[in-house]
């Protein structure tokens, strides 16, 4: 097999390589068109140039542009994000809001949003990834809930994920919804009232009886 042409003079960089190399300098471009130039005007052609390689390289891996997105967005968003682990439920919430405040108010992270849920999230394999991303990010963080159920301070039939969705809600909410500031403060008091209602059993994996009047 005869080797990938040279990215074209215009991009100043020398080949990537193959493999492993190939797919995270894609992935990094494509994230960064996504910042500078938005869905829309995203192309393979100008992901392979700020790459370093070839577009055939990337229609070798990528059927398609939309292929490609969505490979990138569950990538970057599937990275190791920190789980917190601090020896008490409060902080580690605390750690969890603001981490994912910090994601999604970076250039990256707003690039990632509108990707998600403007234009592109109508392809179906866009949303799809939107669900991949979301699970992941729910699976990788409900050891936090089970570890504070397990030293009693949340009561045993707390649902790890209605505690995480609860906590990530409000901040979604002024990300996508009402375009509220959304900094430290947001993710802090996200988090207390996430454990208020934890443990007033209100993310329970049944709800508590409604009080009569």
């Amino acid at each position: 097999m005869q080797p990938d042409p040279s990215p074209s003079p215009a991009s100043g960089r020398p080949p990537v390589g193959r493999g492993a190399k190939v797919r995270a300098a894609v992935h990094a471009a494509t994230l960064a068109e996504l910042v500078d130039r938005g869905y829309a005007e995203l192309t393979v052609e100008h992901v392979a140039q700020r790459a370093g390689v070839h577009k055939t390289t990337v229609y070798r891996r990528w059927k398609d542009r939309e292929s490609l997105i969505t490979d990138a967005l569950a990538e970057h968003m599937a990275m190791d994000i920190p789980v917190p682990d601090t020896g008490a439920i409060e902080t580690d919430l605390r750690a969890l809001a603001r981490s994912l405040v910090q994601t999604f108010t970076s250039p990256t992270g707003q690039a990632l949003l509108a990707a998600m849920f403007t234009d592109a999230a109508r392809l179906p394999e866009i949303a799809a990834a939107r669900r991949q991303v979301f699970d992941d990010r729910l699976a990788r963080a409900e050891p936090v809930v089970a570890r504070a159920v397990s030293r009693g301070e949340l009561p045993r039939d707390t649902d790890p994920g209605e505690v995480l969705k609860t906590l990530a809600a409000p901040i979604y909410l002024r990300l996508l919804v009402t375009g509220d500031p959304v900094d430290e403060a947001t993710a802090d008091r996200a988090a207390l009232v996430t454990l208020a209602a934890a443990r007033a059993g209100a993310c329970g994996r049944s709800l508590p009886p409604a009080a009569t009047p």
